[in-house]
């Protein structure tokens, strides 16, 4: 079911209601029978799928840690290959025989591999993750096997973060499980704050975007320039929007019940280096093809183009993680070259900094920021194009159109004899709007950024929800119920699917 249900409202109330109500040693019972409830709301019986991949990993566990050392890496290989099979066939099988048939046809063979077209099931690509991260550390001696297998299975399918993340490591949630949590009212409203940040994030301000990008990237040839680069900005700030604000109902969920979950985004749009970025964006997703792809691969501790490499591969695979489908790994493949190339000029960007005006003031900060998600905004459009010639057009399109939009804007501005306000504004919003759309369409989408612009600076200086929480009574709550409203009055009535689900 979706967060953003009325259902999930009533299954949150009973879940937590429960859960406070039960001894703590039927809490974990509880909490996978929820969990289960909560999966097979979507396809039903593709829980078995997660089911099987629970019980690959939780058996491949025991082995591993009670093995000789060739018994060891064997049930290691094997688990990894089990599990990776299951996640291949069901999301990445079409793809490859879609390619094999094209590269056959081209070479002139008669070869084919027939599509299965299957419905990839919700979540996979995350509890994967999670459950190999398992089962990585369990061979690194890291982590003990857990023998309770309903205990393990609940920190693969705990239904907050079940579908879309954070991509947790058993160090860190496993042993959550077996901790009595007795109810705290400071926990229980801090978890509720953050429930209702992130509700405030994906109903106000993505679903409110979600228009906009949707409609100028199903039919990029239709727009000019400048609506096309509002497009991709409207879609950085709606994904960002979308992903953080469902790991914060996600985050605030699990706290509500005395779980702590690890942080996914730190303010991403405030990075200073693409490296900084990537410190702060999908934080889980990160830190596990560091740890688990990057590392192994020599990391930074080898020759320039064999790191050169070892970021291209991370990269790559990292985007194709997200989707079956060549603009994913554009999209990675831009951020590895991007990597690369801040890394390569590294000196030369030191020696230039000796004659310009420092970049470690408030401006130089900003220019630095602004940069960077510039970069981060062409990956952006790539990522979110329908095919990888839609991106090169977009992308084109966009710088050229923007300039000559600013050059006429100007002119007319300068041009014009008369003070109507609208005079002056219909030149400069009519090539921003969709064809379908008034002037008036834009107002939901700039309040959503206002909003946004708003939120993360206070959260970059002092973190919002402690902010919120530290002014006076009559402040705070006037500021919840404007974000309660908000989501209740201004909310697109569209219950629109977060993205992450797909992949």
């Amino acid at each position: 079911m979706s967060f953003i249900s009325l259902q999930f409202l009533g299954f949150f109330v009973v879940v937590t209601s429960l859960y406070f109500a039960l001894p703590h040693a039927y809490r974990w019972g509880l909490l996978l029978l929820a969990s289960c409830i909560f999966y097979t709301a979507y396809i039903p019986y593709y829980i078995l799928i997660l089911f099987l991949v629970i019980f690959i990993d939780y058996f491949a566990g025991i082995m591993i840690e009670e093995g000789s050392p060739r018994r060891r890496k064997f049930y290691l290989i094997l688990s990894i290959i089990s599990t990776c099979s299951i996640f291949f066939v069901f999301k990445y099988f079409d793809f490859f025989a879609v390619n094999i048939d094209a590269l056959a046809s081209a070479l002139d063979w008669n070869y084919s591999v027939a599509a299965l077209g299957l419905i990839l099931p919700l979540g996979l690509s995350f509890h994967t993750f999670q459950s190999l991260s398992y089962i990585f550390e369990v061979y690194k001696g890291k982590q003990k096997a857990e023998r309770h297998i309903g205990i393990y299975a609940l920190y693969v399918m705990f239904y907050p973060q079940l579908v879309a993340g954070p991509i947790e490591r058993p160090q860190h949630l496993l042993h959550q499980f077996r901790e009595e949590h007795a109810f705290d009212y400071e926990r229980f409203s801090e978890g509720l704050r953050r429930m209702v940040l992130g509700f405030f994030k994906k109903v106000v301000i993505a679903d409110n975007l979600a228009g906009y990008v949707k409609e100028t990237f199903a039919n990029p040839h239709q727009f000019q320039g400048v609506a096309l680069l509002v497009g991709a900005v409207f879609f950085a700030i709606e994904i960002y929007c979308d992903f953080s604000g469902y790991s914060d109902i996600a985050i605030g969920a699990a706290r509500v019940m005395g779980f702590k979950l690890i942080e996914n985004f730190k303010n991403p749009y405030f990075a200073i280096s693409i490296q900084d970025f990537w410190h702060r964006w999908h934080i889980s997703l990160s830190t596990w093809f560091r740890d688990y792809l990057y590392i192994p691969l020599g990391g930074n501790r080898v020759k320039p183009l064999r790191w050169c490499i070892n970021i291209i591969v991370t990269f790559s695979i990292a985007g194709l993680w997200h989707g079956a489908n060549w603009t994913y790994v554009m999209w990675g493949l831009l951020h590895g070259f991007f990597y690369i190339f801040s890394k390569a000029t590294k000196d030369v960007r030191a020696y230039l900094s000796l004659f310009l005006p420092s970049m470690d003031t408030f401006f130089g900060r900003s220019l630095r920021r602004i940069g960077i998600f510039s970069v981060v905004l062409i990956a952006w459009i790539f990522f979110r194009a329908s095919t990888f010639a839609d991106g090169l057009y977009i992308s084109r399109t966009a710088i050229v159109g923007t300039f000559h939009y600013i050059v006429s804007t100007v002119q007319g501005l300068f041009g014009s004899a008369g003070f109507s306000f609208n005079a002056l504004m219909q030149p400069i919003l009519e090539p921003l709007l969709p064809t379908k759309h008034g002037i008036h369409f834009f107002e939901l989408q700039v309040f959503a950024v206002l909003a946004l612009l708003t939120i993360e600076i206070i959260d970059h200086r002092h973190g919002f929800l402690k902010w919120v929480h530290a002014k006076p009574v009559y402040v705070r709550w006037s500021i919840y119920a404007v974000m309660v409203l908000s989501v209740m009055n201004l909310g697109n009535t569209n219950e629109i699917p977060f993205i992450y689900f797909k992949f």
